[in-house]
């Protein structure tokens, strides 16, 4: 099967887009573009944790509603949240009211304070596994990769919960740590003209 599809303007895309109505919006304007801002990416690692044994889909269409459940993922104030935060948000039918998953974001917010006392911000830190060229060969024939691994492996020893290779590889692909758009897809270049032109903080 082909890894592409004609969109609607009979460009070739990734075929995954096609997959459901509001995916092709996320595909065209988001995924794989790289991401400087510390709130978002601290967003993605906790919307990642959330997706574990869910659907992409399932997740970006309660997206809105978890920005508000949490504050828009500022894990300053995520990082304050109390057993009374933890019962409200195991009540907001908006959200995936998992326990597990909603204590994991409260804690991996105080880890990503410590994380920005210690590295500066998020983005210089995450940044530095951005991988070589060699590991970016064939788009979409994997769900981790050494640099996953090592960043994971990482996250859990600063004490980060649900950031396992997986869902680490997919936050990866997503915020622009790598171009996993197939060769063929329309979106491709405009995403490696933008990480070309993405300059990782030094520090």
């Amino acid at each position: 099967m082909s890894q592409t599809i004609p969109g609607p303007d009979g460009q070739l895309r990734c075929r995954w887009s096609a997959a459901a109505p509001e995916f092709l919006h996320y595909h065209d304007t988001e995924w794989g573009f790289p991401v400087g801002d510390d709130q978002l990416l601290f967003e993605k690692l906790c919307l990642e944790g959330f997706q574990s044994g869910l659907s992409w889909r399932t997740i970006l269409a309660k997206r809105e509603n978890f920005r508000a459940a949490f504050h828009h993922f500022d894990f300053d104030r995520i990082a304050r949240f109390t057993e009374r935060d933890v019962a409200r948000l195991l009540e907001d039918k908006g959200i995936v009211r998992h326990r597990g998953k909603i204590e994991a974001v409260i804690n991996n917010a105080k880890r990503a304070r410590e994380l920005v006392q210690h590295e500066g911000s998020l983005v210089a830190y995450l940044w530095r596994y951005a991988p070589a060229a060699e590991e970016l060969s064939s788009p979409q024939t994997r769900s981790t990769s050494a640099t996953s691994i090592a960043l994971s492996k990482d996250l859990k020893n600063r004490g980060w919960s649900f950031v396992g290779p997986t869902t680490v590889y997919a936050f990866m692909q997503a915020m622009g740590l790598i171009n996993d758009h197939v060769e063929d897809c329309v979106i491709r270049p405009q995403v490696e003209r933008a990480r070309r032109g993405f300059r990782r903080p030094k520090h």
